[in-house]
C-alpha cells in the first residue's frame, strides 16, 4: 500500500483518507465548525481551502471539480451560495483551528476548525500612512516655531510690541505654503 507524500497518514488506505477528508469538508461546510482530532483537522484544512478557492470562482468547471470531490449535491450549493460570496474579499486563511484538549477516553488531542467569515478590515498601505501622518506632523512644527519666535523676543529683553509684531510674522509664514517656511526657518 503506497504511502501519502505528505502529512500524516488517518488510517487505511490513500482511498480511506480521501472518503474521510471529503466527509470533513462537508461535514465543515455544513456546520460552518467541527470539532475531530488535531491531525485530522491539520490534514483538512489545505483540503478544505482548496475547496473554498474552487467556489470563489464560481463558474461551471470549479463546480464539477468540487462535486468529484464531494458527492453530496446540497454541500456543493451551500458552499458555492452561501459561503463563497462571504469569503469573497479574503485572500486565503478560510479556516481556523483551534486547540481544545484531550479527549477523554483515548486521550487523543482535540481540536475545532472553523470557517473565518468575517468581513476582512484592510489596513492602509504605508505610502498611505505616510501621507496622512505627515499632515499631521506638519502642523505642530509651524505652532512650535511661533513659539520659538516669541520666546526668543522675550530674552533680547526686546518690548511687548516688538514680541508682538514677531508674532505676527511669524503666524504670517505660516499662512505661506509648507514649502515656504522651511527657506524662512533657515535664513534666521
Amino acid at each position: 500500500m503506497p504511502t501519502p507524500t505528505k502529512g500524516p497518514r488517518l488510517g487505511g488506505g490513500p482511498a480511506h483518507e480521501r472518503l474521510m477528508l471529503a466527509n470533513l469538508a462537508a461535514a465543515l461546510f455544513t456546520h460552518k465548525s467541527i470539532k475531530t482530532t488535531e491531525t485530522k483537522a491539520k490534514r483538512l484544512r489545505p483540503f478544505a481551502e482548496r475547496l473554498i478557492t474552487f467556489a470563489k470562482r464560481g463558474d461551471l468547471h470549479s463546480r464539477r471539480r468540487v462535486l468529484a470531490t464531494i458527492r453530496d449535491k446540497e454541500v456543493v450549493h451551500i458552499l458555492f451560495t452561501e459561503i463563497a460570496p462571504l469569503v469573497a474579499e479574503r485572500e486565503g486563511g478560510y479556516t481556523r483551528i483551534t486547540k481544545l484538549g484531550f479527549r477523554k477516553g483515548d486521550n487523543a488531542p482535540l481540536a475545532q476548525i472553523e470557517l473565518v467569515l468575517e468581513p476582512v478590515v484592510k489596513r492602509p498601505s504605508a505610502k498611505k500612512a505616510a501621507a496622512n501622518a505627515a499632515p499631521a506632523t506638519e502642523a505642530p512644527a509651524e505652532e512650535v516655531v511661533v513659539e520659538e519666535a516669541a520666546v526668543d523676543a522675550a530674552e533680547s529683553d526686546a518690548t511687548e510690541e516688538a514680541v508682538v509684531e514677531e508674532a505676527a510674522q511669524a503666524e504670517e509664514t505660516t499662512e505661506a505654503p509648507v514649502e515656504e517656511a522651511p527657506a524662512e526657518e533657515k535664513s534666521e
